[in-house]
Protein backbone atom coordinates (compact mmCIF):
# COMPACT_ATOMS: atom_id res chain seq x y z
CA UNK A 1 0.00 0.00 0.00
CA UNK A 2 1.71 3.50 -0.77
CA UNK A 3 2.25 6.29 1.65
CA UNK A 4 0.39 8.74 -0.62
CA UNK A 5 -2.91 8.87 -1.97
CA UNK A 6 -4.38 11.55 -4.69
CA UNK A 7 -7.04 13.40 -4.42
CA UNK A 8 -8.79 16.13 -6.44
CA UNK A 9 -10.04 19.49 -5.47
CA UNK A 10 -13.06 19.86 -7.71
CA UNK A 11 -13.31 23.01 -9.91
CA UNK A 12 -16.59 24.42 -7.75
CA UNK A 13 -14.84 24.36 -4.13
CA UNK A 14 -16.38 24.09 -1.20
CA UNK A 15 -14.69 27.25 0.94
CA UNK A 16 -14.89 27.80 4.51
CA UNK A 17 -15.18 31.48 5.93
CA UNK A 18 -14.16 32.35 9.42
CA UNK A 19 -13.08 35.34 10.98
CA UNK A 20 -12.60 36.40 14.47
CA UNK A 21 -15.10 39.09 15.72
CA UNK A 22 -12.41 41.65 15.15
CA UNK A 23 -11.64 40.63 11.50
CA UNK A 24 -15.50 39.65 10.63
CA UNK A 25 -15.57 43.59 8.73
CA UNK A 26 -12.69 43.22 6.84
CA UNK A 27 -13.79 39.36 5.78
CA UNK A 28 -16.95 40.62 4.52
CA UNK A 29 -15.44 43.81 2.81
CA UNK A 30 -12.95 40.64 0.93
CA UNK A 31 -16.02 38.66 0.35
CA UNK A 32 -18.02 41.48 -0.96
CA UNK A 33 -14.92 42.86 -3.00
CA UNK A 34 -14.69 38.88 -4.51
CA UNK A 35 -18.28 38.24 -4.93
CA UNK A 36 -18.01 37.38 -9.08
CA UNK A 37 -15.25 34.39 -7.72
CA UNK A 38 -17.13 33.56 -4.58
CA UNK A 39 -20.11 32.86 -6.33
CA UNK A 40 -19.24 30.30 -8.05
CA UNK A 41 -18.26 28.06 -5.49
CA UNK A 42 -20.23 26.23 -2.09
CA UNK A 43 -19.62 28.15 1.21
CA UNK A 44 -19.93 27.80 4.07
CA UNK A 45 -18.52 29.28 8.04
CA UNK A 46 -18.53 29.60 11.22
CA UNK A 47 -22.19 31.02 12.22
CA UNK A 48 -22.14 34.27 13.16
CA UNK A 49 -19.59 35.17 10.35
CA UNK A 50 -21.84 32.96 7.68
CA UNK A 51 -24.99 34.77 8.61
CA UNK A 52 -22.80 38.21 8.26
CA UNK A 53 -21.48 37.54 5.28
CA UNK A 54 -24.83 36.29 3.59
CA UNK A 55 -26.92 39.10 5.13
CA UNK A 56 -24.10 41.92 4.02
CA UNK A 57 -23.33 40.24 0.31
CA UNK A 58 -26.13 38.30 -0.50
CA UNK A 59 -23.94 35.10 -0.98
CA UNK A 60 -25.32 31.89 0.08
CA UNK A 61 -23.45 30.94 3.38
CA UNK A 62 -24.27 27.59 5.00
CA UNK A 63 -23.67 28.40 8.89
CA UNK A 64 -22.35 25.40 11.29
CA UNK A 65 -22.01 26.81 15.04
CA UNK A 66 -20.14 29.92 16.53
CA UNK A 67 -16.82 29.22 16.59
CA UNK A 68 -16.89 29.04 20.42
CA UNK A 69 -19.46 26.81 20.25
CA UNK A 70 -17.70 24.28 18.63
CA UNK A 71 -17.96 25.50 14.67
CA UNK A 72 -13.95 25.22 14.56
CA UNK A 73 -14.49 21.92 15.35
CA UNK A 74 -17.24 21.39 12.66
CA UNK A 75 -15.02 22.66 10.07
CA UNK A 76 -12.62 19.97 11.09
CA UNK A 77 -14.53 17.39 10.16
CA UNK A 78 -15.79 18.76 6.91
CA UNK A 79 -11.85 18.40 6.30
CA UNK A 80 -11.55 14.85 7.35
CA UNK A 81 -14.63 14.24 5.55
CA UNK A 82 -13.05 15.74 2.25
CA UNK A 83 -16.41 18.37 1.99
CA UNK A 84 -14.33 21.18 2.39
CA UNK A 85 -11.17 22.16 -0.10
CA UNK A 86 -10.39 25.89 1.05
CA UNK A 87 -10.19 27.61 4.18
CA UNK A 88 -9.94 31.39 4.48
CA UNK A 89 -9.89 32.38 8.13
CA UNK A 90 -9.22 36.22 8.92
CA UNK A 91 -8.06 35.36 12.34
CA UNK A 92 -7.03 38.04 14.76
CA UNK A 93 -3.48 38.03 16.19
CA UNK A 94 -3.29 40.69 18.68
CA UNK A 95 -6.44 39.22 20.89
CA UNK A 96 -7.02 36.30 22.76
CA UNK A 97 -9.34 33.55 22.02
CA UNK A 98 -11.57 31.70 24.27
CA UNK A 99 -11.66 29.23 21.92
CA UNK A 100 -7.63 29.03 20.38
CA UNK A 101 -7.09 25.38 21.05
CA UNK A 102 -10.41 24.68 18.41
CA UNK A 103 -8.31 27.43 16.33
CA UNK A 104 -4.97 25.67 16.30
CA UNK A 105 -7.00 22.08 15.72
CA UNK A 106 -8.50 23.36 12.53
CA UNK A 107 -5.07 25.03 11.53
CA UNK A 108 -3.53 21.22 12.35
CA UNK A 109 -5.88 19.24 10.63
CA UNK A 110 -5.92 21.52 7.19
CA UNK A 111 -2.47 20.79 7.50
CA UNK A 112 -2.92 17.16 7.90
CA UNK A 113 -4.98 16.94 4.49
CA UNK A 114 -3.01 19.29 2.97
CA UNK A 115 -6.24 22.16 2.35
CA UNK A 116 -5.13 25.46 1.53
CA UNK A 117 -5.42 28.17 4.21
CA UNK A 118 -5.41 32.13 3.94
CA UNK A 119 -4.89 33.42 7.50
CA UNK A 120 -5.26 37.05 6.47
CA UNK A 121 -6.55 39.49 3.28
CA UNK A 122 -2.97 38.64 1.78
CA UNK A 123 -2.79 35.11 1.48
CA UNK A 124 -6.47 35.23 0.60
CA UNK A 125 -5.85 37.65 -2.09
CA UNK A 126 -3.04 35.16 -3.62
CA UNK A 127 -5.10 31.96 -3.60
CA UNK A 128 -8.82 33.14 -4.88
CA UNK A 129 -6.91 35.39 -7.39
CA UNK A 130 -4.60 32.10 -8.23
CA UNK A 131 -4.79 30.13 -11.28
CA UNK A 132 -5.65 26.85 -9.66
CA UNK A 133 -9.13 28.74 -7.79
CA UNK A 134 -11.01 27.71 -10.89
CA UNK A 135 -9.56 24.18 -12.28
CA UNK A 136 -9.31 20.79 -10.76
CA UNK A 137 -6.29 20.53 -8.29
CA UNK A 138 -4.54 16.64 -7.38
CA UNK A 139 -2.52 16.70 -4.43
CA UNK A 140 -1.16 14.15 -2.21
CA UNK A 141 -2.44 13.19 1.27
CA UNK A 142 -1.06 10.66 4.02
CA UNK A 143 -3.34 7.21 3.08
CA UNK A 144 -4.71 7.09 6.27
CA UNK A 145 -5.95 3.19 5.55
CA UNK A 146 -2.31 2.35 5.60
CA UNK A 147 -1.38 4.45 8.81
CA UNK A 148 -4.38 2.95 10.21
CA UNK A 149 -3.04 -0.49 9.23
CA UNK A 150 0.76 -0.23 10.32
CA UNK A 151 -0.19 1.28 13.67
CA UNK A 152 -2.57 -1.68 14.43
CA UNK A 153 0.35 -4.11 13.60
CA UNK A 154 2.94 -2.00 15.85
CA UNK A 155 0.92 -1.80 18.86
Amino acid sequence: MDEKITLTLPKQKSIALIAHDGKKPELIQWCEDNKEILKAHFLCGTGTTARMISDKTGLPVRGYNSGPLGGDQQIGAKIVEGRIDLVVFFSDPLSAQPHDPDVKALMRIAQVYDIPMAINKASADFMINSSLMNNEYNHDVINFQKNIADRANTL
